[in-house]
């Protein structure tokens, strides 16, 4: 049968590499990734290995959110695992090299590495350059808020059409430090991609040829039989979370990277992440909370200048293996320990954005399992106020678009969980809508769904017990008092403990949403939100 797909006879004594292939157009973060398959292929060959292609899936999240479609975004994580996973061990593959764009492609992959465990690279497909508009730089952030903008009045109608227009303006994943570049930097980190490459944008050439140098390394990693097992360790998934904290990346990553830590027989838990954030300042004023976008992030020294700065100072472990067959201290060894001069997207050590981490870990009578919460761009970092209670995010987004939310409220969107939604949406939308109304800082959210990269403000998501198993979140009542204290790491409800009980025994558990098909799956096998949101747990 290998015959008929054009092997020759000395093909059969040569590694068999799997080339997990993302592409797709249906979204901009994956158009440009064919032709980095077709430099990964050729380089294979070069090497002396035989690549095999074969397809995954993506979602975009972009164009989904706000939506039903967006149940599908976190599930797609799964089922990129799942099938990376299954063409690999299926075929008996000698090793594996995924090639992947948007924010799911990379979790998956390395959930299916971890897996797999055979020797294994990914390729990250690269980042989208900064549309133009005004003499600004614009995301895909940009149009979700200008959205708010025209709501409120701020903005005309034809404003928010050029916006819109030029917030992407060719191949590659959102340009801020929003999810997609957070989970590629973090895989950096974790010693999983090469050096520099998690921030390079799509259509340098520069992100072909670390393509193809990618697939000379792993031929090199499966000559040694250098496994992903050996590489994702503990201490190199600490090395990430560090990372996410220092970059000020997405709190997506709360959620990623324990999945894959798991698929790797690592444990990662919420508090990891807080103990890490409490030691590691937040070294990059990038985008969405920030002023800079990715690619101004690769031009100052990308991923490499912030682990050098870290290691310099005993905050990520040097000893870490990666898969070129290096030590993190031997892969920075040339790196510079200071960012370079005349610029400030990297800021110096002892002149950091905030003094330690930005993504916090709320726990009270709301969230008894954690919560999560990111704290940069804030100048208020607490707030007290009533309820305005929404059963899905819908309903949330209609009430800020008809100027229905005043300063001060605290917002709740439940049973948008894991299980509940299912598929934990993200919020985008109504988050974006409140920041372009003007509101932004003036008004709490909480949510057992979660958030874009994109999002910024007091919110607070990942809420566990969820709504749609009992948790605290089902059972506030509009107006009721809620704290959300971002340095007092707390989230409360100001409800007497007899009357959550008496509510409890009132609650009854919401129909399922779906009854059949890949969300009702998901729905009946998906762990809480600390655990990863995983569909494989013991």
């Amino acid at each position: 049968m290998l015959r008929a797909v054009g092997f020759q006879d000395g093909d059969f004594d040569k590694p068999i590499v799997g080339i997990g292939n993302a592409y797709s157009n249906l979204t901009p973060c994956n158009v440009g990734l064919d032709k980095l398959v077709r430099a990964v292929e050729e380089a294979l060959d070069a090497a002396g290995a035989k690549g095999q292609v074969f397809g995954t899936i993506t979602v975009s999240d972009g164009i989904s959110m706000g939506t039903e479609g967006m149940k599908y975004s976190l599930v797609s994580r799964e089922v990129i695992a799942d099938s990376i996973e299954t063409v690999c061990g299926a075929q008996s593959m000698d090793g594996v090299i995924a090639v992947g764009g948007c924010d799911k492609n990379m979790p998956g992959a390395l959930i299916a590495m971890g897996r797999l465990n055979i020797p294994a690279i990914f390729v990250y497909g690269g980042t989208i350059k900064p549309g133009r508009h005004d003499g600004r730089d614009l995301t895909i952030v940009s149009a979700f808020e200008a959205v708010g903008q025209r709501a409120a009045g701020a903005i005309s109608e034809s404003e928010l059409t050029q916006i819109e227009k030029k917030a992407c303006p060719g191949p590659g994943s959102c340009g801020g430090m929003f999810t997609a570049n957070t989970m590629s930097s973090a895989i950096e980190a974790l010693g999983m991609s090469l050096p520099g490459s998690s921030t390079m944008s799509a259509e340098d050439d520069e992100k072909g040829q670390s393509s193809a140098e990618s697939a000379r390394v792993l031929v090199d990693a499966i000559r040694a039989q250098r496994l992903p097992r050996q590489i994702l360790t503990r201490e190199a998934f600490l090395n990430a979370v560090a990372v996410v904290h220092a970059i000020g990346g997405s709190t997506n990553a709360v959620l990623h990277l324990p999945a894959m830590a798991h698929a790797a027989g690592v444990a990662l838990t919420l508090d990891d992440f807080e103990e890490v954030g409490a030691r590691v300042p937040v070294l990059c004023d990038l985008k969405p909370s920030g002023r800079y976008v990715t690619v101004d992030f690769h031009r100052a020294g990308g991923v490499p200048q912030v682990m050098k700065m870290l290691l310099a100072r005993g905050l990520i472990n040097g000893e870490c293996m990666t898969v070129t067959g290096r030590t993190v201290a031997e892969t920075l060894a040339d790196v510079p320990e200071k960012p370079p001069a005349g610029q400030d997207v990297i800021r110096p050590f002892d002149d950091p954005v905030y003094s330690s981490g930005h993504i916090a870990i709320l726990r009270g009578n709301l969230a008894v399992g954690g919560a999560v919460a990111k704290l940069s761009g804030l100048e208020c970092r607490a707030i007290t106020g009533p309820a305005r209670v929404f059963d899905c995010e819908e309903d949330c987004l209609d009430a800020v678009l008809d100027d229905r939310i005043r300063p001060g409220d605290v917002i709740v969107i439940r049973y948008e969980g894991p299980r509940g939604g299912p598929g934990m949406r993200e919020m985008l939308a109504p988050t974006s809508a409140i920041v372009g109304a003007g509101l932004g800082g003036k008004v709490g959210l909480i949510t057992d769904g979660r958030f874009s990269g994109g999002t910024y403000g007091i919110v607070v998501g990942h809420v566990v017990p969820e709504a749609a198993v009992g948790g605290a979140i089902a059972l506030v009542r509009e107006g009721d008092q809620i704290t959300i204290d971002g340095d007092g790491r707390k989230l409360e409800l100001h409800v007497d403990e007899s009357e959550l009980a008496e509510r409890k025994n009132q609650w009854t558990p919401p129909t399922p949403r779906y009854t059949r098909g890949v969300l009702a799956k998901y729905a009946r096998q998906v762990s809480p939100a600390d655990l990863g949101a995983v569909t494989d747990l013991d």
